[in-house]
């Protein structure tokens, strides 16, 4: 049997002159046409549809019956018949009504950005934490279309036993099982957030930092992510190719090791539930020490990216004049300079040269990624009490303790065949290392942990 054929997609990205209008009123970016067809494009790449037509429909005013109006809607029927088009993606926020009405005029299935990012999460995420995050904010999108759109649920069914009366309406019935589920799955997810808390507790007891990789979708994190650690987590050309926080140790150059998080990517017009459903996910980043911010910089429209993405830190707290959290280093990874041509690239290196947070790399070969390791070696602060002890060669058993215990960031030995130790531990550690050695007091000299010199 021969594997069920690609759904034949058609992209249309709704230009509001309103939108443009305001924005360049206001002084802030807007994007381009072109690079809302590529962005649009791309996430429906990311669920495997076959793209056979796109268009872009300059709108002065939207419509509330359809967004597009009338004309547009007509023109657009015979283009999508010719082309066979099973499935119409609108680059826009559709209500209800608007949804329901160009599915009838058309007589097709309408996926609006929402929905698109929606179908990506559901095929992306894939642990309990993803999956609960993704049926969260799917069913309280799912919640929204009840509002009028579904006009043949509009029907009575009768009481039951003692409740009398006419009974709900099939519409009110659907809304209830949906909110039900909502609770549900909110109940779940607070045990899952309490085991990552747990998780969080765990770590916070061994001596090694949290760095957090952020970005742009497709900004090239987990491809920085796997060069860095060589784990080989899943990275592909793909908008959101990352949907659960994945987490690997690395050894920075003087030996110390950190906690590396990747986490998903970020995209403008992402709606606003979507983001609260999300920020258990993006939790690793609030536990970070050091987040490392990483850029496209072959895109045309990088700075715009970077807006977004501060947009989103700044909702969390992380950034901006009113943060909440802890102020931390934030470091610009500007990405994918093997794509730039040599003037361009010249440039980036000279802009990331001038700013001490800032250094350019490319994940996909490896140049400038040494540079970004010895940079977050000098940022990130060790946790604990660092020990500096010299031991006999027959006190092998101490320094296996000391292995197993801490990190030991230096070793040297002696002529004599003396070990001298510089070990991080954690407070709780370095208390039981006291008590277990004591006889070791005069031979060891402790002080608090502090970032590579």
């Amino acid at each position: 049997m021969n594997p069920k054929e690609p759904t034949r997609a058609f992209v249309l990205v709704p230009w509001l002159k309103t939108a443009e209008q305001d924005a360049r009123r206001r002084g802030k970016p807007y994007r381009s046409q072109s690079a809302r067809m590529e962005e649009a494009v791309g996430l429906s790449g990311a669920i495997n549809l076959n793209v056979v037509g796109q268009q872009v429909a300059v709108v002065a005013e939207p419509r509330p019956a359809t967004l597009i109006g009338d004309g547009k809607v007509e023109e657009l029927k015979g283009l999508l018949a010719e082309l066979e088009v099973e499935l119409v993606i609108v680059d826009g926020h559709l209500s209800p009504v608007q949804q329901r009405n160009l599915e009838k005029a058309w007589n097709l299935k309408i996926l609006d950005r929402t929905g698109l990012i929606l179908e990506i999460f559901g095929e992306r995420a894939h642990t309990r934490e993803g999956a609960l995050q993704v049926e969260l904010a799917h069913l309280n999108y799912q919640k929204s279309r009840l509002v009028r759109s579904w006009t043949h649920l509009e029907r009575q069914r009768g009481g039951f036993g003692f409740l009398g009366g006419p009974g709900e309406t099939q519409i009110e019935a659907d809304r209830r099982v949906i909110q039900e589920r909502i609770t549900k799955i909110e109940r779940q997810l607070e045990t899952v957030k309490r085991t990552r808390e747990l998780h969080r507790k765990t770590r916070r007891e061994v001596p090694y930092p949290v760095v957090a990789l952020v970005g742009y979708t497709n900004a090239g994190k987990s491809t920085l992510f796997n060069r860095l650690t060589e784990a080989g987590v899943f990275a592909e050309n793909l908008l959101f190719a990352t949907l659960d926080p994945t987490m690997r140790a690395v050894s920075l150059p003087s030996g110390r090791k950190i906690i590396l998080s990747d986490t998903v990517g970020f995209i403008s017009d992402l709606p606003t539930h979507l983001v609260a459903a999300f920020r258990a996910t993006l939790e690793e980043v609030l536990e970070a020490e050091v987040i490392l911010h990483v850029r496209d910089a072959s895109h045309e429209e990088t700075a715009i990216q970077k807006a977004d993405v501060e947009a989103v830190l700044a909702s969390l707290g992380l950034a901006g004049e009113k943060a909440t959290e802890p102020q931390r280093p934030i470091v610009e990874v500007l990405n994918k300079i093997d794509l730039l041509p040599d003037e361009s690239h010249d440039a980036v290196m000279n802009a990331a040269a001038r700013n001490p947070l800032s250094v350019a790399v490319s994940a996909l070969t490896g140049e400038g990624v040494d540079e970004l390791l010895s940079l977050i070696d000098r940022l990130v602060v060790d946790r604990g009490i660092l020990l500096h002890a010299t031991l006999r060669p027959d006190e092998g058993d101490v320094i296996a303790w000391l292995y197993e215990n801490g990190q030991v960031r230096k070793r040297e030995t002696g002529d004599d065949g003396s070990t001298t130790l510089d070990v991080n531990l954690p407070a709780a550690a370095a208390g039981r290392f006291e008590k277990r050695f004591p006889a070791l007091k005069g031979r060891v000299v402790a002080r608090l942990a502090k970032a590579a010199e």
